[in-house]
C-alpha cells in the first residue's frame, strides 16, 4: 500500500492550499481516509476524516469551517482544501487510510503516507 501526498508549500496567512493524496495497493472505496498533521515539537494530531463514500466527514475544531476534506474514488484520491490558513497550521501533513467504511476521527489508521510540508507565514 502506498499513499502519496502532495500539494504542500509556503504560503502567507489567509492564503489557500489544496493537498492531494493518491492511494495505491488497496481497494480505495473500502477505506475511510484521514488527514493528520504534526508541527515541530508537537504530537501528530487528527485534522479531518472522510467515510468511504464521502458522505460523512469529521473535522478537528481547530480547522472546522476553514478546511474541507473530499475524495474521488474513481481516482483513488483524497483531498484537503485549506482556506484562510494561519501560521498555526504550519506542519507536516499526512494522509492515512483505515479499513472502515465510516469516518474515523482518531489516530488508529492502518496505512500512512510520507507527509507534505505546509508552512504559513504571518
Amino acid at each position: 500500500v502506498q499513499l502519496q501526498a502532495s500539494g504542500g508549500g509556503l504560503v502567507e496567512a489567509g492564503d489557500s492550499l489544496r493537498l492531494s493524496c493518491v492511494a495505491s495497493g488497496l481497494t480505495f472505496s473500502s477505506y475511510a481516509m484521514g488527514w493528520f498533521r504534526q508541527a515541530p515539537g508537537k504530537e501528530r494530531e487528527f485534522v479531518a476524516g472522510i467515510g468511504w463514500s464521502g458522505g460523512s466527514t469529521y473535522y478537528a475544531d481547530s480547522v472546522k469551517g476553514r478546511f474541507t476534506i473530499s475524495r474521488d474514488n474513481a481516482k483513488n484520491t483524497v483531498y484537503l482544501q485549506m482556506n484562510s490558513l494561519k501560521p498555526e497550521d504550519t506542519a507536516v501533513y499526512y494522509c492515512a487510510a483505515v479499513a472502515s467504511r465510516t469516518v474515523v476521527p482518531g489516530p488508529k489508521y492502518d496505512y500512512w503516507g510520507q507527509g507534505t510540508q505546509v508552512t504559513v507565514s504571518s
